[in-house]
C-alpha cells in the first residue's frame, strides 16, 4: 500500500517488541502514532515521554479506533487481534493482524526504499519470506544514487514539462538522461557537475544526439562469484560491452547482463609473449575501450583480482582520461586477500607478521630490481603475485639474503574456486614440492610464518597437501606462469 500517512492518525494495538517496530515504520512515513496498550516496552515509554506518539492505557475498545485511518493489531493476543479486525471492518478501517493473514483488509509489503523511490513486493501476506528474498536480491541490485536521481528530476519536473510538453518527446528525454552521465555522476557524489549535466541536457537540441559512452573498470576478484561487489554485479548488469581479462572466471561472467557483448582481451601466458606483442595486447585493449564508448556504450573493462593491483588500471585510466571519456573504477578483492582468506592463512598476525608486502616478479634472472634485503626481513608477510614460474630463483634470493630456509610456504592454486589447491612448506623445498605436485596457474605464493596456519585453519576445500608425492619425471612437467 502506497499511502499518504503525513499528519495522519494510525493506531497501533500492542505495546511489544512488534509494535515497536511497526510504530518506528508509520514514524518515519510522518503518520501521527497512537499506541494502546496496557503496558509499553521502554523505547516505547521513551517515545510516549518524548511526546514522539500517543498512548493509549489499558485494554483494546473500539474507540481507539475513532479518527484512524489505519490500524495495526500487534499483540500476542489472538482474540484481541480479532476484535480490532472486527472493529476497523464495522468502522471501514483498514487492519493489518501481524501475521494473520486472513484477519487482515491490508498487508504490509517488504520494501525496497531509495529516497522517495519505493518498490514494494507483497505475496498477499501468505509467504511473507518469500517477499524478503525478492527484497534483499533487489537491494544488492539496486543503487543508493537512485533517490539523488529520483529528487533532482523530482525537483526539476515543471521544468522538464515546459520544455517538453508533448509526452513522446518527454519519454525520449528520460531515456537519454537515464542512459547518459547523470547516474554515474550522482553515484561518484558528484551533485553540482550532475546537476550542469541535467541543465545541458534540458536544453539540448537534437534529442537524438550522439551520446558519449563510459568505461567503469571493474575488479572481478579471483573467482568466486560470490566476491564480486555489489557495485561490481550492478555495473555488470548494466554493461554493453565488457573487456575481461583470461584469469576472470567463467562463474563471474555469468552474472553479466544477457545481451551484454562479451570480448576476451586476456593476455596469452608469460613467456609466450615478446615485450612488444604483449604492449600491442594492451593497445588493442586501449583501442576497444576508446572504440565502443565513442558509440554511446556503457563499457566494463573486467579485471581480475583488484584493477589497482598489479594491472595496468591506472594506465588505462590514463587513456580515457587523455580521450575525455567519463569512468569510474569499481576495486575487487585481490588475490592475496582472498587466497589468504580461503587457505585460512592471517596474512598478518600479532604472534608471526606485523607487515605485509605485495610483490609480483617473473624471476628469470637476477636483473629483476626487487629489493631483496628488505623481502628477507623476518615477522612480515610476503605474497607473491608471479604464477609458479621462477619459484627457484625466488627462494635462492630469499635464504641468500637471510631469510630462513626453515620458513613456511603456501602455494594457492585456483584460489576461492571449487579446484583450489593448497601446497604447504619450507622455503629451502618451495620449488620442489610445486613440480612433484604440478602446481598450475592461477597461483599466488605467500611466504611467512602465518602460512603454517593453513594446515590448522583452512576451511575451503581440501586439506593443504603437506607431503612431497612420489617422484615425477622432470620431462613431464611443464611450468605455466
Amino acid at each position: 500500500m502506497f499511502a499518504d500517512l503525513r499528519g495522519r492518525t494510525v493506531l497501533v494495538v500492542g505495546g511489544g517488541t512488534v509494535a515497536l517496530r511497526k510504530a518506528a515504520a508509520l514514524l518515519e512515513a510522518g503518520a501521527r502514532v497512537r499506541v494502546g496498550a496496557p503496558e509499553l516496552a521502554p523505547a516505547l515509554a521513551a517515545w510516549v515521554a518524548e511526546g514522539r506518539i500517543e498512548h493509549v492505557p489499558g485494554p483494546f475498545v473500539a474507540q481507539w479506533l475513532d479518527g484512524a485511518w489505519l490500524a495495526i493489531a500487534a499483540t500476542d493476543d489472538a482474540g484481541v487481534n480479532r476484535a480490532v479486525a472486527e472493529a476497523g471492518e464495522a468502522r471501514r478501517v483498514w487492519v493489518n493482524v501481524v501475521d494473520d493473514v486472513e484477519a487482515s483488509s491490508f498487508h504490509v509489503p517488504a520494501r525496497v526504499v531509495r529516497g522517495p523511490v519505493q518498490i514494494a513486493i507483497s505475496s498477499g501476506g501468505g509467504v511473507p519470506m518469500l517477499s524478503r528474498h525478492l527484497r534483499e536480491t533487489l537491494e544488492t541490485q539496486l543503487d543508493e544514487s537512485l533517490g539523488a536521481l529520483a529528487q533532482l528530476l523530482s525537483r526539476e519536473r515543471e521544468r522538464i514539462r515546459k520544455h517538453y510538453p508533448e509526452l513522446g518527446a518527454r519519454r525520449r528525454f528520460f531515456d537519454r538522461v537515464l542512459s547518459g552521465p547523470i547516474p554515474s555522476l550522482l553515484r561518484q557524489g558528484r551533485g553540482e557537475q550532475a546537476q550542469r549535466a541535467f541543465g545541458a541536457a534540458l536544453v539540448e537540441s537534437d534529442p537524438a544526439a550522439a551520446q558519449t559512452g563510459s568505461v567503469a573498470l571493474v575488479g572481478a576478484g579471483p573467482g568466486d562469484p560470490g566476491l564480486l561487489t555489489l557495485r561490481g554485479l550492478r555495473v555488470l548488469n548494466e554493461a554493453d560491452v565488457i573487456l575481461h581479462d583470461r584469469l576472470v572466471s567463467p562463474q563471474v561472467l555469468q552474472l553479466a547482463r544477457r545481451d551484454a557483448e562479451l570480448i576476451d582481451v586476456g593476455k596469452p601466458l608469460a613467456g609466450t609473449l615478446s615485450p612488444a606483442n604483449h604492449h600491442s595486447t594492451q593497445e588493442r585493449i586501449h583501442d576497444l575501450m576508446l572504440e565502443h564508448a565513442r558509440a554511446g556504450k556503457r563499457v566494463v573493462r573486467l579485471k581480475g583480482g583488484d584493477p589497482f593491483v598489479f594491472g595496468r588500471g591506472g594506465e588505462e585510466l590514463e587513456v580515457l582520461r587523455d580521450h575525455g571519456i567519463a569512468f569510474e573504477v569499481v576495486p575487487g578483492i585481490t588475490a592475496a586477500l582472498a587466497c589468504g582468506a580461503y587457505a585460512g592463512i592471517p596474512l598478518t598476525h600479532r604472534e608471526h607478521a606485523q607487515s605485509l608486502r605485495l610483490v609480483t616478479a617473473h624471476l628469470k634472472d637476477a636483473n629483476d630490481g626487487l629489493d631483496w634485503r628488505a623481502l628477507a626481513q623476518e615477522k612480515q608477510t610476503l605474497a607473491v603475485y608471479m604464477g609458479v614460474s621462477g619459484l627457484d630463483v625466488l627462494r635462492d634470493k630469499l635464504i641468500e639474503h637471510g631469510r630462513a630456509a626453515s620458513t613456511p610456504f603456501a602455494l594457492i592454486e585456483n584460489g576461492s574456486r571449487p579446484e583450489q589447491r593448497v601446497v604447504t612448506g619450507t622455503l629451502a623445498e618451495l620449488a620442489e614440492r610445486a613440480q612433484s605436485h604440478r602446481v598450475q596457474s592461477p597461483a599466488l605464493l605467500i611466504v611467512g610464518e602465518v602460512a603454517a596456519l593453513a594446515e590448522r585453519l583452512h576451511w575451503f576445500g581440501e586439506a593443504p597437501l603437506t607431503e612431497m608425492p612420489a617422484p615425477v619425471p622432470a620431462e613431464s612437467y611443464a611450468v605455466a606462469a
